[in-house]
């Protein structure tokens, strides 16, 4: 192996290792007073990282064990850039509410790296390294403040259910080597083709359970609710972003290039996943008072989309890297509101605490208006693209029963979205809104001007790249 083509192979996660070291002793000797310096050294080390891979090489390393494509490039760009918006606004918020800690942006960077070696796995070595890297960052993350009895809550489910999901995957992944003898991806489908058992089968089920849970599927999916409702929201909007984009393309990446040839058997699995959560974030959404709790199932039912798109096969890969980059503008800029809204220093937590907001707050209306009409799928904004392309390539795959069940679960989810719009804009309001901190309602017009209509110009020149980079994926 060339080590120079693996150094620069691996630039992106060496930038962000050596700095994540750094920086934490420039934090230890400067303390909290040296939070704003640390979040703009993380903030660099990431913009850096998101340049070495948008220009970064492509190619194997280590061998096999760290792939570097198309689809791992741009994954890893989005993740990083989405890590950046979080360290901003966790840094307004955290100081706002007196429990800013220098560790934060280095967690946040930590996890990055963690979802930078989940995009690039190539054997279920460097899955499982990547995967708890990302997970032991975001479980102290989500228990962030430890004077908020809900936080702690949130972070000792997340780290008990977290850990049972990780013993899943690990046993899956054991049995996986026991039976094709060999850890890396390619090795285990020439196994699974010569000499399919039924081992190999049960190993793949629970190496599906473990990662399903890791992207809160149904019916895996229960710390989301409670995880949503008691992690500090910026922590939230990155859990409902990056790390589900990167455990959704490891999915992808071990179904279609480890077992490739049972597609006919996996592709099962991933469907009735994908439909009981269409059904369940749906359904669950109506009954829920806590604008966090309901965007944990908006979260789930989008989850359902997503694995849509990877039992497409490879026609699903492009729709799966623009869904999820559409999906993450979106969750960002709802959860960037809801940080925007406050009334006399307490946080707005409930829907009805919308009630008239267009008498109070007319840029946040608005802007929480585009979002809403994004997320339930209104042609022409991000949310109709993203789901049009996922349904198109399930078309394409014959799988149109599947599509048609999205496409209803869709528009049942689209009452609670409608019910936030009338409160907004048709009832009484429930008091006056205090200003909204600086950097929240930038980071929310940002996200509804690239909702509509910077999206167009996004699909124009993003979409192609999306597809160059998904050729060859999986072989």
């Amino acid at each position: 192996m060339d080590f120079n083509l693996a150094l620069h192979l691996g630039l992106p996660e060496t930038i962000l290792a050596v700095s994540s070291l750094l920086i934490l002793v420039f934090g230890a000797f400067r303390g909290d007073k040296g939070m704003i310096s640390v979040s703009a050294l993380c903030g660099v080390a990431l913009i850096a990282a998101a340049f070495a891979a948008a220009f970064g090489h492509q190619g194997a390393a280590f061998g096999g064990s760290f792939i570097v494509d198309g689809v791992a490039l741009f994954a890893k760009v989005a993740i990083y850039i989405a890590a950046v918006f979080i360290i901003v606004l966790g840094q307004g918020y955290f100081d706002r509410v007196g429990a800013g800690r220098f560790e934060l942006p280095i967690l946040i960077l930590l996890a990055a790296l963690g979802m930078s070696l989940m995009v690039s796995a190539g054997d279920l070595i460097s899955l499982y390294v990547g995967l708890e890297l990302q997970s032991l960052a975001l479980y102290v993350l989500a228990a962030f403040r430890r004077d908020d009895a809900k936080s702690s809550e949130a972070g000792l489910k997340y780290f008990v259910l977290g850990a049972l999901s990780s013993g899943l995957l690990l046993y899956g992944a054991s049995l996986v080597y026991g039976f094709a003898g060999s850890m890396n991806f390619h090795d285990i489908a020439q196994s699974a083709t010569t000499n399919l058992n039924v081992g190999l089968i049960f190993g793949l089920v629970f190496v599906i359970c473990g990662l399903a849970f890791k992207v809160s599927a149904a019916p895996f999916h229960m710390w989301t609710p409670d995880v949503y409702e008691g992690a500090p929201t910026p922590i939230v909007a990155f859990f409902a972003g990056a790390p589900k984009f990167a455990a959704m393309v490891l999915f992808a990446r071990v179904l279609q290039t480890g077992f490739a040839a049972q597609a006919d058997q996996w592709r099962q699995v991933v469907l009735v996943l994908a439909v009981l959560s269409f059904v369940i974030g749906a359904l669950g959404g109506l009954m829920q008072k806590d604008i966090k709790r309901l965007l944990a199932y908006s979260s789930i039912a989008n989850m359902g989309y997503a694995l849509l798109a990877i039992a497409a096969g490879a026609v699903g890969i492009p729709a799966l890297l623009i869904f999820f980059v559409l999906y993450m503008v979106d969750t960002l800029g709802l959860f960037t509101v809801q940080m925007a809204l406050s009334r006399k220093g307490e946080p707005v937590t409930r829907i009805d605490s919308l009630a008239g907001l267009s008498k109070t707050n007319m840029p946040m209306t608005i802007v929480l208006t585009i979002l809403c009409l994004s997320v339930l799928g209104m042609p022409p904004f991000s949310g109709f693209w993203a789901k049009y392309f996922v349904f198109g390539a399930a078309i394409t795959s014959g799988l149109w029963q599947f599509a048609a069940a999205g496409l209803v679960a869709s528009v049942v989810a689209a009452f609670y979205y409608l019910r936030i719009l009338k409160l907004m804009w048709f009832d009484v309001p429930a008091g006056d809104m205090d200003k909204s901190p600086l950097e929240t309602r930038w980071i929310a017009y940002a996200a509804a001007a690239f909702s509509f209509p910077v999206v167009i110009v996004f699909l124009v020149y993003v979409y192609p790249l999306a597809q160059s980079a998904a050729q060859g994926f999986g072989s």
